[in-house]
């Protein structure tokens, strides 16, 4: 087996891998959300001041979050694109025989 073809289905497998994990992740990110505002609705001595910092803090990691993956499928995309050059320029040597 070529030694890029080895390459790029490892990258294949890396960003399966980090799509799988980012999901989950944001899955239990997002049921903790869920269960503390359950929480705040209940508990009344909680001041409004904890609850409005608590509301800016899970805005601020909910935009590093989306802009960590940006990031990531941004550079899986140079990846991905790189191999897709790569495999255009071989073919023709491929013909030629």
């Amino acid at each position: 087996m070529d030694q890029k073809q080895i390459a790029k289905q490892m990258m294949e497998f890396n960003k399966t891998a980090f799509d799988n994990t980012f999901n989950a992740m944001t899955a239990l990110q997002d049921q903790t959300e869920k269960l503390v505002f359950q929480f705040f609705e209940k508990a009344q001595w909680f001041p409004e001041e904890g609850k409005k910092a608590i509301n800016e803090w899970v805005t601020a990691y909910k935009k590093g979050r989306s802009d960590f993956k940006s990031s990531a499928d941004g550079s899986y995309k140079k990846v991905t694109d790189y191999f897709a050059k790569a495999e255009k320029k071989e073919a023709p040597k491929a013909t030629k025989k």
